[in-house]
Protein backbone atom coordinates (compact mmCIF):
# COMPACT_ATOMS: atom_id res chain seq x y z
CA UNK A 1 0.00 0.00 0.00
CA UNK A 2 2.85 2.49 0.76
CA UNK A 3 3.73 1.94 -2.70
CA UNK A 4 0.96 3.09 -4.14
CA UNK A 5 -0.21 5.77 -2.12
CA UNK A 6 3.29 7.17 -3.04
CA UNK A 7 2.24 7.11 -7.08
CA UNK A 8 -1.31 8.40 -6.06
CA UNK A 9 0.12 11.33 -4.16
CA UNK A 10 2.13 12.90 -7.40
CA UNK A 11 5.63 11.80 -5.64
CA UNK A 12 8.75 9.69 -7.15
CA UNK A 13 9.44 6.28 -6.51
CA UNK A 14 12.88 7.93 -5.60
CA UNK A 15 11.88 10.54 -3.31
CA UNK A 16 9.77 8.50 -1.15
CA UNK A 17 10.69 6.64 2.24
CA UNK A 18 10.13 2.84 1.52
CA UNK A 19 12.16 -0.05 1.98
CA UNK A 20 12.64 -0.83 -1.74
CA UNK A 21 14.12 -4.40 -1.33
CA UNK A 22 12.50 -8.00 -3.08
CA UNK A 23 11.87 -9.46 1.09
CA UNK A 24 10.03 -6.54 2.19
CA UNK A 25 7.70 -5.52 -1.07
CA UNK A 26 4.59 -7.65 -2.14
CA UNK A 27 5.14 -10.12 -5.41
CA UNK A 28 3.10 -7.66 -7.89
CA UNK A 29 5.57 -4.47 -7.41
CA UNK A 30 8.89 -7.03 -8.09
CA UNK A 31 9.40 -4.54 -11.26
CA UNK A 32 9.10 -1.52 -9.43
CA UNK A 33 11.51 -2.71 -7.08
CA UNK A 34 13.63 -3.14 -9.48
CA UNK A 35 13.40 -0.34 -11.24
CA UNK A 36 13.95 2.01 -7.82
CA UNK A 37 17.23 0.13 -7.21
CA UNK A 38 18.64 0.95 -10.50
CA UNK A 39 21.35 3.35 -9.95
CA UNK A 40 19.57 6.47 -12.06
CA UNK A 41 19.56 9.63 -11.22
CA UNK A 42 16.76 10.77 -13.07
CA UNK A 43 13.25 10.20 -11.55
CA UNK A 44 10.89 7.83 -13.14
CA UNK A 45 7.52 9.68 -14.19
CA UNK A 46 4.36 9.50 -11.94
CA UNK A 47 2.55 8.42 -15.22
CA UNK A 48 5.47 5.29 -15.84
CA UNK A 49 5.25 4.05 -12.37
CA UNK A 50 1.23 3.62 -12.80
CA UNK A 51 1.17 2.27 -15.68
CA UNK A 52 3.59 -0.72 -14.62
CA UNK A 53 1.76 -1.12 -11.40
CA UNK A 54 -1.74 -1.53 -13.65
CA UNK A 55 0.12 -4.00 -16.35
CA UNK A 56 1.49 -6.15 -13.37
CA UNK A 57 -1.47 -6.78 -11.09
CA UNK A 58 -4.00 -8.46 -14.35
CA UNK A 59 -1.05 -9.94 -15.51
CA UNK A 60 -0.17 -11.63 -12.70
CA UNK A 61 -3.71 -13.27 -12.15
CA UNK A 62 -3.96 -14.24 -15.60
CA UNK A 63 -1.13 -16.49 -15.17
CA UNK A 64 -2.71 -18.22 -11.79
CA UNK A 65 -6.19 -18.70 -14.23
CA UNK A 66 -4.23 -20.72 -16.72
CA UNK A 67 -2.39 -22.34 -14.47
CA UNK A 68 -5.32 -23.97 -12.47
CA UNK A 69 -7.09 -25.74 -15.03
CA UNK A 70 -4.34 -27.67 -16.30
CA UNK A 71 -3.40 -28.73 -12.47
CA UNK A 72 -7.12 -29.92 -12.07
CA UNK A 73 -7.09 -32.23 -15.38
CA UNK A 74 -3.71 -33.80 -14.25
CA UNK A 75 -5.53 -34.53 -11.22
CA UNK A 76 -8.63 -36.26 -12.58
CA UNK A 77 -6.87 -38.73 -15.25
CA UNK A 78 -7.64 -42.27 -13.92
CA UNK A 79 -7.07 -45.32 -15.87
CA UNK A 80 -9.78 -48.00 -15.54
CA UNK A 81 -9.56 -51.61 -16.32
CA UNK A 82 -11.21 -54.70 -16.30
CA UNK A 83 -10.30 -56.67 -14.07
CA UNK A 84 -13.15 -59.47 -13.35
CA UNK A 85 -15.59 -61.75 -16.11
CA UNK A 86 -14.66 -63.33 -19.12
CA UNK A 87 -12.69 -61.50 -21.99
CA UNK A 88 -13.92 -61.32 -25.44
CA UNK A 89 -11.50 -63.61 -27.58
CA UNK A 90 -12.88 -62.01 -30.81
CA UNK A 91 -12.41 -58.38 -29.26
CA UNK A 92 -8.81 -59.61 -27.85
CA UNK A 93 -7.64 -60.82 -31.27
CA UNK A 94 -5.25 -58.44 -33.81
CA UNK A 95 -2.04 -56.22 -33.03
CA UNK A 96 -0.60 -56.05 -29.55
CA UNK A 97 2.70 -53.91 -29.32
CA UNK A 98 4.84 -54.75 -26.43
CA UNK A 99 4.79 -51.35 -24.23
CA UNK A 100 6.59 -53.24 -21.50
CA UNK A 101 7.58 -56.05 -19.83
CA UNK A 102 9.91 -57.54 -17.30
CA UNK A 103 12.59 -58.88 -19.42
CA UNK A 104 12.91 -62.45 -20.15
CA UNK A 105 15.09 -65.41 -22.08
CA UNK A 106 13.17 -64.94 -25.37
CA UNK A 107 12.45 -61.66 -25.55
CA UNK A 108 15.60 -59.80 -23.97
CA UNK A 109 16.96 -57.50 -25.77
CA UNK A 110 14.20 -56.86 -28.72
CA UNK A 111 12.56 -53.74 -30.12
CA UNK A 112 9.61 -53.03 -32.11
CA UNK A 113 8.14 -56.29 -30.43
CA UNK A 114 4.36 -56.72 -31.66
CA UNK A 115 2.13 -59.64 -30.90
CA UNK A 116 -0.45 -60.53 -33.17
CA UNK A 117 -3.63 -63.14 -32.49
CA UNK A 118 -5.34 -64.67 -34.78
CA UNK A 119 -8.45 -67.40 -33.47
CA UNK A 120 -7.81 -70.52 -35.12
CA UNK A 121 -11.07 -72.46 -32.99
CA UNK A 122 -13.04 -71.50 -29.85
CA UNK A 123 -9.69 -71.95 -27.54
CA UNK A 124 -6.89 -72.57 -29.87
CA UNK A 125 -5.10 -69.62 -30.72
CA UNK A 126 -1.65 -68.68 -33.10
CA UNK A 127 0.32 -65.96 -32.29
CA UNK A 128 3.07 -64.31 -34.38
CA UNK A 129 5.73 -62.84 -31.90
CA UNK A 130 7.52 -60.28 -34.87
CA UNK A 131 10.49 -58.05 -33.33
CA UNK A 132 14.05 -57.23 -34.03
CA UNK A 133 17.36 -57.14 -32.04
CA UNK A 134 17.88 -53.31 -33.27
CA UNK A 135 16.44 -51.01 -35.30
CA UNK A 136 18.90 -51.52 -37.96
CA UNK A 137 18.53 -55.22 -37.90
CA UNK A 138 16.20 -57.05 -39.97
CA UNK A 139 12.75 -58.07 -39.06
CA UNK A 140 12.47 -61.50 -37.03
CA UNK A 141 9.34 -63.74 -35.98
CA UNK A 142 8.58 -66.12 -33.66
CA UNK A 143 5.10 -68.78 -34.21
CA UNK A 144 3.44 -69.48 -31.12
CA UNK A 145 0.42 -71.47 -30.34
CA UNK A 146 -1.83 -71.09 -27.55
CA UNK A 147 -4.60 -73.40 -25.74
CA UNK A 148 -7.60 -70.77 -24.04
CA UNK A 149 -8.94 -72.20 -20.73
CA UNK A 150 -12.30 -71.12 -21.24
CA UNK A 151 -13.47 -72.19 -17.42
CA UNK A 152 -11.08 -69.34 -16.71
CA UNK A 153 -13.28 -66.31 -18.76
CA UNK A 154 -10.22 -67.07 -21.28
CA UNK A 155 -7.93 -65.78 -19.01
CA UNK A 156 -5.36 -68.22 -18.28
CA UNK A 157 -3.69 -69.06 -21.48
CA UNK A 158 -1.03 -72.38 -22.06
CA UNK A 159 1.39 -71.04 -24.89
CA UNK A 160 3.98 -73.16 -26.80
CA UNK A 161 7.38 -71.68 -27.83
CA UNK A 162 9.27 -73.25 -30.46
CA UNK A 163 6.48 -75.31 -30.48
CA UNK A 164 8.19 -77.26 -27.53
CA UNK A 165 8.85 -74.84 -24.64
CA UNK A 166 5.45 -74.38 -22.81
CA UNK A 167 4.15 -72.03 -20.72
CA UNK A 168 1.30 -69.78 -18.98
CA UNK A 169 0.10 -66.66 -18.79
CA UNK A 170 -2.98 -64.98 -17.50
CA UNK A 171 -4.51 -61.93 -18.95
CA UNK A 172 -5.27 -59.37 -16.13
CA UNK A 173 -6.45 -56.51 -17.26
CA UNK A 174 -8.08 -54.90 -20.44
CA UNK A 175 -9.12 -51.74 -21.24
CA UNK A 176 -12.71 -51.24 -21.05
CA UNK A 177 -12.43 -50.73 -25.29
CA UNK A 178 -9.36 -53.48 -25.49
CA UNK A 179 -6.87 -50.25 -25.93
CA UNK A 180 -4.49 -52.22 -23.64
CA UNK A 181 -3.86 -55.48 -21.93
CA UNK A 182 -1.89 -56.68 -18.58
CA UNK A 183 -0.56 -60.13 -19.31
CA UNK A 184 1.00 -62.07 -15.80
CA UNK A 185 3.03 -65.13 -15.74
CA UNK A 186 1.88 -67.90 -12.84
CA UNK A 187 4.75 -67.10 -9.89
CA UNK A 188 4.55 -63.11 -10.46
CA UNK A 189 8.24 -63.13 -11.91
CA UNK A 190 7.01 -61.97 -15.58
CA UNK A 191 4.66 -59.18 -16.75
CA UNK A 192 3.73 -57.58 -19.85
CA UNK A 193 1.46 -54.29 -20.68
CA UNK A 194 0.20 -54.46 -24.28
CA UNK A 195 -1.35 -51.37 -26.23
CA UNK A 196 -2.92 -51.19 -29.63
CA UNK A 197 -0.95 -48.29 -30.55
CA UNK A 198 2.95 -48.73 -30.29
CA UNK A 199 3.20 -45.09 -28.18
CA UNK A 200 1.67 -44.90 -24.76
CA UNK A 201 1.56 -41.32 -22.28
CA UNK A 202 4.32 -41.58 -19.27
CA UNK A 203 0.92 -40.78 -17.24
CA UNK A 204 -0.54 -44.04 -18.58
CA UNK A 205 2.45 -46.18 -18.17
CA UNK A 206 3.17 -45.44 -14.89
CA UNK A 207 -0.41 -45.98 -13.90
CA UNK A 208 -0.58 -49.44 -15.28
CA UNK A 209 3.30 -50.05 -13.70
CA UNK A 210 1.78 -49.56 -10.45
CA UNK A 211 -1.12 -51.41 -10.81
CA UNK A 212 0.83 -54.56 -12.10
CA UNK A 213 2.66 -53.68 -8.40
CA UNK A 214 0.33 -52.75 -6.34
CA UNK A 215 -2.66 -55.15 -7.42
CA UNK A 216 -0.55 -58.28 -8.91
CA UNK A 217 2.63 -57.80 -6.78
CA UNK A 218 4.67 -57.51 -9.75
CA UNK A 219 8.14 -56.46 -8.96
CA UNK A 220 8.26 -53.83 -11.16
CA UNK A 221 11.95 -52.79 -10.60
CA UNK A 222 12.52 -55.28 -13.03
CA UNK A 223 9.85 -54.09 -15.70
CA UNK A 224 11.51 -52.21 -18.72
CA UNK A 225 9.42 -50.00 -21.99
CA UNK A 226 10.29 -51.47 -25.20
CA UNK A 227 11.46 -49.27 -27.91
CA UNK A 228 8.98 -49.02 -30.36
CA UNK A 229 11.36 -45.94 -32.15
CA UNK A 230 15.03 -45.45 -32.50
CA UNK A 231 14.99 -42.28 -30.88
CA UNK A 232 13.85 -44.57 -27.84
CA UNK A 233 16.65 -46.16 -27.67
CA UNK A 234 19.16 -45.38 -24.63
CA UNK A 235 16.43 -43.02 -22.65
CA UNK A 236 15.79 -43.92 -18.92
CA UNK A 237 13.86 -46.97 -18.31
CA UNK A 238 14.00 -48.09 -21.16
CA UNK A 239 15.33 -51.73 -22.27
CA UNK A 240 18.87 -52.07 -24.12
CA UNK A 241 18.76 -53.65 -27.47
CA UNK A 242 20.97 -56.66 -28.29
CA UNK A 243 22.60 -54.66 -31.35
CA UNK A 244 22.32 -50.76 -31.96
Amino acid sequence: MAVLECILGGRHLIDCDLPLTGASLPAEHAALTFIGALPVMRPIPVFVSAMLLSLALPLSQAFAQEAAPATATAATTTVEGIAEGPIDLQRFMGRWYVIGRVPNFIERGHVASVNTYTLRDDDKVAIKYQFREGFAEPEEEIDIRAKVDEESGNRSWRTWFYRVVPTRSRILEVAPDYSWALIGYPGREMAWIFAREPDMDNATYRQLATRLRDKYDVNTDKLKRVPQHPQQVDKLGFEVPNKK
